[in-house]
């Protein structure tokens, strides 16, 4: 137990014990996606340890995925359709839900997880698999240039606060910005024009796909198409999962030489949080908070 001012210290008893309670997530996931056709893929950290260590790097602490943006956008749907939340809950704000986010996430609950960047947001705080679309590059480099734009204000006007590594012009424009356009609805008729520009882009039409939603950093990589154009499988913590065909040119593009563990420094989780209780469904956490 701690307090909000405060972050967790994560021994390595605990991220572990935090690792393996993850996996049901993705299981559940896993098998939501076989049963209605959806693809997916593992990315980042998860796919390094499921090729240097055959399950989570040591030091990690939550799980990616990502998926091309037509699966992305039936996950959503066919989600609510049938009535999957449960124990496992899927959130994306919407019209009904502000999450702080601008990717899905599906949540266990039977747990409680808050990081520090959600400790005022009214979801339910649970365990969270991270679930990124993947979307198309445009060809031409002014289109591509208006893509970067178009992301820029879908990422403001949805997570609706100024990244933390935006400092200088970019970060008071973006403040100004959000200070004009206050009025919910309106911010959200802002992003959805946004996301409608920066994702109509075809992939029989164009060379590459990109990450718009993992970040800044992220959403300046271009990947060939032909990278996602199979599915591999490797074994995750003695789950089978699926990756990219192209696997290693998208490790080498994106960390170089990937199986060569980084520097003792980097070894660390990359999450901060606020407060973790592993024996606690997160509702007992979100009705005492109210």
């Amino acid at each position: 137990m701690n307090k909000l001012s405060e972050l967790v210290k994560m021994t390595p008893q605990l991220l572990r014990e935090l690792q393996l309670k993850q996996l049901d997530t993705l299981v559940y996931f896993k098998n939501f996606c076989d049963k209605n056709n959806l693809r997916f893929y593992l990315i980042g950290g998860c796919l390094i340890g499921a090729l240097r260590n055959g399950g989570f790097v040591p030091w990690d602490d939550d799980i990616d995925v990502i998926m091309p943006r037509p699966d992305y956008e039936k996950l959503h749907k066919l989600w609510k359709e049938q009535k999957a939340d449960g124990r496992f809950r899927l959130l994306k704000t919407d019209d009904e839900m502000f999450t702080g986010n601008i990717f899905i996430t599906i949540t266990d609950t039977n747990y409680t997880m808050v990081k520090a960047n959600q400790t005022e947001v009214d979801i339910p705080h649970g365990l969270v698999l991270d679930v990124f679309p993947l979307d198309v590059c445009p060809d031409s480099r002014f289109a591509r240039k208006m893509q970067y734009i178009w992301t820029m204000i879908y990422s403001l006007f949805l997570a609706q606060v100024v990244p933390e590594n935006h400092g200088g012009i970019m970060g008071l424009g973006s403040k100004i910005l959000l200070s004009i356009f206050r009025g919910k609805k309106l911010r959200n008729k802002i992003w959805r024009c946004a996301e409608r520009h920066m994702t109509k882009y075809k992939l029989e039409e164009n060379k590459c796909v990109t990450e718009l939603c993992a970040g800044p950093y992220w959403m300046k990589k271009e990947y060939p198409k032909h990278i996602y154009e199979g599915v591999d499988y490797v074994s995750f913590e003695g789950l089978e999962m699926p990756c990219m065909s192209g696997y290693d040119e998208y490790l080498t593009m994106v960390f170089g030489n990937y199986m060569e563990l980084p520097p003792k420094e980097k070894q660390v989780p990359h999450h901060d949080i606020a407060y973790l209780d592993l024996n606690t469904p997160c509702e007992e956490y979100d009705r005492k908070r109210k």
